[in-house]
């Protein structure tokens, strides 16, 4: 099968285990991908023949592009330290310890394989968590965090990887030459991001105020920041992984400005829905094709240890994960113990949370990717033997993690009795502040038409109108206050006015969200808001 067939294949197998796992069983996406995966590559002629690198390119920047692009950025700077904790304390011990582990468990296996299948497990997946929050309440923090730590571990752990297979080929390693190397790659990677993306957002929108925006155009160009920003890193040296993180932070901080148009927003958000949904359907449908293929494989490479069975690779891979989930409940609890220090506690609560943000943990699309870059042959030229046992490893934690995820997290959290309300006082107070600004708006507006003609009068009615309306939402917001519409409007003119109130709605949310008056969550749900209402007048 070509690769125009088979790219088409797995779309369609995306989809269909998309509808499947959304509409017909309660089982979290991921695993229904991996299955459909499995069922798809018993067929002989979908075997895929996958290249590492162009698999990883193609990928792993833009997950990590949108994954920054729409992480809360002021959630990220208050929790900081906690999510440096886990996204860097928590990977290096991962490496360090397991990787040990690892070595020790399995007689013969290289000190270099093990501290590689570290690395690649160490990342973890917040896509098939949100799958499974989607059904219990995972308190809105604890998601933050969980997503902040994804999206800066993945970067962490893979250059990890790349320093466990250098150990590999060659034997060797020097604790304060790679951590030199590490702050040098990730530092310029994040510099390479952010400078490339600050300056094609500029051009951007020196272009739009020349020549007008178009959204098409738009949505291309943010397809291609994570690519560009990647390999530009990647020549000279630095981290694309840490480039296509601060890529999408930056373009999360450009957002702020409210510089794009509505319909550029809601377009672009559409397709980079699609993208992530692909890209990880895509990682994930191919982990499961190419598992029947790596068990085949691995057969060999467990017989060479002395075992012939494949329950020895499937113990190891539960010992492997008991192991990962001991230490990152260990870390948690001790980041909870220090964060809280002198404060209040409610122990039971504290406890649910502290094991739900454990086994929240699970390994998913970077693991699979990272793991599938480990060298056939070594330096000398001997082939790896031990390669298709690590990736089967891989896969099975990958697996079994999704596993205890989906029927551990609903245990723990399948009622929200016990864990604090969400707190919507911001909300109601940034949806206070716009209505506001846009009866001010329809107030100008009505004034400079106060002439006693006909037009005078549509305005006036329509200004009434929408006042109304905006006044009756701040009654319901909590403020008393009452207005009539004297008349019917004339229709453009009643289009005219909502239009003008919106968009100073929308003004006023953008400038609270630079005044950090509120969140990046609740900005980006009232421009949604907005935007839609926009779309809507417009028609």
């Amino acid at each position: 099968m070509d690769a125009i067939a088979i790219s088409l294949t797995l779309l369609l197998i995306v989809v269909l285990s998309g509808f499947v796992g959304r509409s017909l069983i309660r089982v979290p996406l991921p695993l229904v991908q991996i299955a459909f995966g499995a069922i798809a590559g018993l067929a002989p002629q979908l075997e895929i023949d996958l290249n590492p690198e162009v698999f990883f390119l193609l990928l792993v920047p833009p997950l990590l592009f949108i994954d920054g692009w729409r992480i809360p950025t002021d959630e990220l700077v208050r929790d900081r330290w906690n999510i440096l904790h886990m996204a860097l304390g928590l990977v290096v011990a991962t490496v360090v310890l397991v990787g040990a582990f690892i070595a020790w468990l399995v007689p013969g296996f290289p000190l270099g394989a093990a501290l590689a299948l570290a690395a690649a497990l160490a990342p973890t997946d917040p896509i098939a968590v949100t799958s499974i929050a989607r059904r219990v309440p995972i308190p809105r923090r604890v998601m933050n965090l969980l997503e902040a730590e994804s999206l800066l571990n993945d970067a962490t752990g893979l250059i990890c990887l790349r320093f466990a297979v250098a150990f590999l080929l060659t034997g060797s390693f020097s604790a304060l030459s790679a951590s030199a190397t590490f702050f040098w790659v990730a530092g310029a990677g994040l510099g390479v991001g952010f400078v490339i993306t600050f300056a094609i957002v500029k051009a951007k929108t020196w272009i739009a105020a020349r020549i007008g925006e178009d959204p098409g155009s738009q949505i291309v160009v943010s397809l291609l920041i994570p690519f560009v920003a990647y390999l530009l890193a990647e020549a000279v040296s630095a981290s694309g992984l840490f480039a296509a993180v601060a890529a999408g932070v930056t373009m999360a901080r450009a957002e702020a400005t409210g510089a794009a148009l509505g319909a550029t927003r809601i377009q672009r958000s559409a397709v980079w829905d699609s993208v992530q949904f692909v890209a990880n359907g895509i990682v994930f449908v191919l982990l499961g094709e190419q598992l029947p293929l790596i068990l085949t494989k691995a057969q060999s490479t467990v017989a060479d240890t002395g075992h012939h069975s494949l329950w020895w690779p499937l113990m190891l891979i539960v010992a492997i994960y008991a192991v990962m989930f001991a230490l990152r409940l260990v870390w948690v609890w001790v980041s909870v113990i220090v964060s809280r220090r002198g404060a209040q506690r409610d122990t039971a609560r504290e406890w649910r949370l502290i094991a739900a943000t454990a086994l929240a943990g699970s390994r998913g699309a970077i693991t699979f990717a990272g793991i599938l870059t480990l060298p056939v042959a070594l330096s000398d030229g001997a082939p790896f033997v031990q390669r298709d046992l690590v990736i089967l490893i891989a896969m099975g934690v990958i697996v079994l993690s999704l596993i205890t995820a989906a029927i551990g997290l609903p245990l723990l959290l399948s009622s929200a009795a016990g864990l604090p309300p969400q707190d919507r006082s911001q909300e109601r107070a940034a949806r206070t502040a716009a209505a506001t600004a846009a009866l001010s708006e329809i107030a100008r507006i009505s004034a400079l038409h106060i002439a006693p003609d006909t037009e005078a009068d549509a305005y006036g009615a329509a200004a009434s109108l929408v006042s109304k309306l905006y006044l009756q939402r701040l009654e319901a917001l909590g403020r008393q206050t009452e207005g009539e519409a004297t008349a019917r409007p004339d229709t453009r003119v009643l289009r005219e006015v909502q239009l003008a109130a919106v968009r100073a709605e929308r003004k006023s949310v953008f400038l609270m969200r630079r005044q950090k008056s509120i969140g990046a969550i609740t900005a980006r749900r009232l421009v949604r808001e907005l935007d839609l209402l926009e779309a809507h007048y417009e028609i």
